[in-house]
């Protein structure tokens, strides 16, 4: 790292020269360097994101930039040991590390896939199906999604500086939306680092990514309807920017996650020794010592039943004593520093006020050994269980939260106080729960799901893979109502969707289908004179329909069927029992040798382009199909996706059986792969 850390604006790497304020090692206290956004300007970042960055983003498809999420992702991970290095200044140990940096890249990857796997490959994304408005299907809706055309901007915590920034641009850059990223000055050092080489890599346009180390000036002075604000810090803080003048008359679009005091639960039917309770000790230890506690998911309150208080507390007092505090270089160190003496100081403060409400059960705020390093200089604490036994009666317990290695255990009488106990957090990022009783699952999970973001569920049969309490992950969403902040982040594509614009288009099938990219029923269909099997990827056209032949279907093609296949059920072979049942008038037609003869209709035997059927969607049986009636089949092309990294395409066939009186048997989606053309 430089002695002075630099911004990234407008592209160009800016340090400024007044104004700086110093940045420690948070293990020995040595000055690292120093950080200034001094000179800066604000609105002209913004600008250069949404009037550069912006447009050229918005030129390519989720594909396209699902890609580059990969291409940036293989970048960092290749380099992932110098940030490793650095890391280890914000007093992290290997494993903490380990969830920032790769936790972080794997972000990316996750996006990257699910870009190319839940979404498609244009610039519009279809949000739901079609709504049909009119009574004869000319006038209909359908719901988009399209990129907000302002900048995104990311407030980062200091307890996370890569993973924070990474899960926050993962989501933005596949939406199409350039992003502007604030890292907390503490920890900047190991942000900037890794932003240096995302802005090496060359794996996003210019504009797409800027940087601001220091403080952020009257960029809030400068925001519009078009931009984004996506903050991670504490409620005060958050609350304070969301009043900003600019973000309250623009209706900016602005989600917070903060701090929260989440809970565990140990079910009433958990008893010492047995596996569940045995995992709940190991996990509150965990997330008391991982980053030492400065994870906005660690577990502050522990609730269990008051009458194994005693052995909970004995049993986290055992596996707290072989936790060694100290320098995360050095071998046998298992928990490191806080991020800055600040921090420290903060921690001591907050655990004095919880002292009114609570005792101290383990741990200690005076000195105690710290192995490799001094314990003073260092911005080392011990870990800290403290005990209420009033937690109905004692506020503080559920308002003050000491963001470090510290938790607090509390009592409970019945599954209905625990549920109490934990709404008294008045909203949390993440509960757990710990029973191998399913119904005492549901119960806690039903009572207690309003008042969090995410609930983890552990038990002896999905330990060894559960990711933990505190783990959020790409796939599921982040954040938490009331005190959490009431956001959401990442949830997959949830997560894209948070930097798009939700648009309700009305008009014909035909126009909307083209607008969107998947054709509408009762839009324009063209019966194509040559089989569109025989056709390569790009030849083929929303609309194109096979002008399939008919088949009336017999007794004894029902009858193969059943022999052929095996399925035998009543309602095909026993006429007088078919006839009892309510929805048919005697035998009828399996529902897959409907499918089955569907597909002898429309398939086109010979070699050529389609190179597989890989799927089928959305099926329905809408009215029974009997001996004697005819099969008539509209196979019309609805969607196609092109494949950036592959020789060929998916394309979506929208198919429709229909009886001789016109009615509608069968609906579903047939799946190809269809070769392009040769170059």
């Amino acid at each position: 790292m430089t002695n002075t850390l630099q911004s990234y604006a407008m592209g160009q790497w800016h340090a400024g020269t007044s104004g700086t304020a110093p940045i420690y090692n948070a293990v020995t206290g040595a000055t690292l360097g120093q950080v200034s956004s001094d000179g800066l300007d604000f609105k002209a970042m913004l600008d250069y994101a949404r009037n550069v960055g912006g447009p050229a983003l918005r030129r390519e498809t989720f594909h396209q930039r699902a890609i580059r999420l990969k291409e940036m992702a293989k970048y960092l991970m290749a380099r992932k040991d110098e940030f490793y290095a650095l890391s280890a200044a914000t007093g992290a140990t290997k494993m903490d590390s380990w969830i920032d940096i790769e936790g972080g890249i794997s972000t990316l990857f996750v996006y990257s896939s699910k870009g190319r796997r839940e979404m498609p490959n244009d610039q519009v994304y279809l949000d739901g199906n079609p709504e049909q408005i009119s009574r004869h299907g000319t006038f209909t809706g359908q719901h988009i999604c399209v990129p907000l055309e302002g900048a995104a901007v990311h407030i980062n915590a200091f307890n996370f500086p890569c993973w924070g920034m990474l899960e926050k641009l993962a989501p933005t850059l596949l939406a199409g939306v350039p992003a502007i990223v604030k890292p907390a000055t503490s920890t900047s050092y190991l942000t900037e680092l890794m932003f240096r080489r995302m802005i090496e890599s060359g794996c996003f346009p210019e504009g797409a990514l800027q940087l601001i180390c220091g403080r952020t000036g009257d960029l809030f002075e400068h925001f519009t309807c078009q931009d984004a604000v996506a903050f991670t810090g504490s409620a005060a803080t958050g609350k304070m920017l969301a009043q900003q003048p600019a973000v309250v008359e623009n209706s900016t679009r602005f989600t917070m996650e903060a701090d929260s005091l989440n809970c565990s639960i140990l079910g009433v039917d958990v008893e010492p020794g047995s596996p569940e309770f045995d995992l709940y000790i190991k996990e509150v230890v965990r997330e008391m010592t991982v980053k030492a506690g400065q994870k906005c998911t660690a577990i502050r309150r522990a609730i269990v039943p008051a009458d194994r208080i005693d052995a909970v507390a004995e049993a986290l007092r055992a596996r707290l004593n072989k936790v060694v505090v100290g320098d995360p270089s050095v071998e046998g160190v298992t928990m490191g520093s806080l991020a800055s003496l600040g921090q420290r100081e903060e921690v001591r403060e907050r655990v004095r006020e919880l002292s009114a409400a609570a005792e101290m059960v383990y741990g200690t705020l005076d000195s105690f050994d710290v192995m490799g390093a001094d314990g003073e200089k260092g911005a080392f604490i011990s870990p800290v269980v403290m005990h209420c036994s009033d937690p109905f009666g004692r506020r503080e317990v559920h308002d003050i939260e000491a963001f470090g290695p510290v938790s607090t255990l509390m009592g409970y009488n019945g599954t209905e106080e625990a549920i109490e106990l934990a709404k008294m957090g008045q909203g949390s990022l993440v509960g757990s729960i710990f029973t191998h009783d399913d119904k005492v699952a549901r119960e806690l999970v039903l009572g207690t799901a309003a008042w969090h973001g995410r609930l983890v569920l552990i038990n002896r049969d999905c330990a060894k893979e559960s990711t933990g309490h505190g783990s959020p992950l790409p796939h599921m969403i982040h954040g938490g109502p009331g005190r959490a902040g009431g956001g959401e982040e990442m949830g997959g594509i949830r997560g894209v969707l948070h930097y798009m614009q939700r648009t309700a288009i009305q008009g014909s099938p035909s126009m909307l289908g083209h607008v969107g990219g998947r054709w509408i029923r009762g839009g324009k269909q063209t019966v194509q004179a040559e089989h569109v099997f025989k056709k390569y990827f790009e030849d083929v056209q929303l609309g194109d329909t096979i002008d399939a032949p008919e088949r009336t279907v017999t007794l004894e093609d029902v009858e193969h069927f059943a022999e052929f296949s095996g399925d035998k059920f009543y309602a095909h072979m026993n006429e007088e029992a078919a006839a009892a049942n309510e929805f048919f008038e005697g035998r009828v037609a399996h529902g897959y040798f409907i499918v089955s003869a569907a597909a002898g209709l429309f398939v086109h035997p010979d070699p050529g382009p389609v190179l597989a059927n890989y799927g089928l969607e959305n099926l329905r049986f809408l009215t029974p199909f009997y001996p004697g009636d005819t099969m008539k089949v509209s196979f019309v092309c609805k969607q196609k996706i092109n494949r950036e990294t592959d020789n060929y395409g998916e394309i979506r066939w929208d198919t429709e059986i229909t009886n001789q009186n016109d009615e509608v048997v069968a609906q579903y989606d047939v799946l190809t792969l269809v070769a392009n053309k040769p170059s």
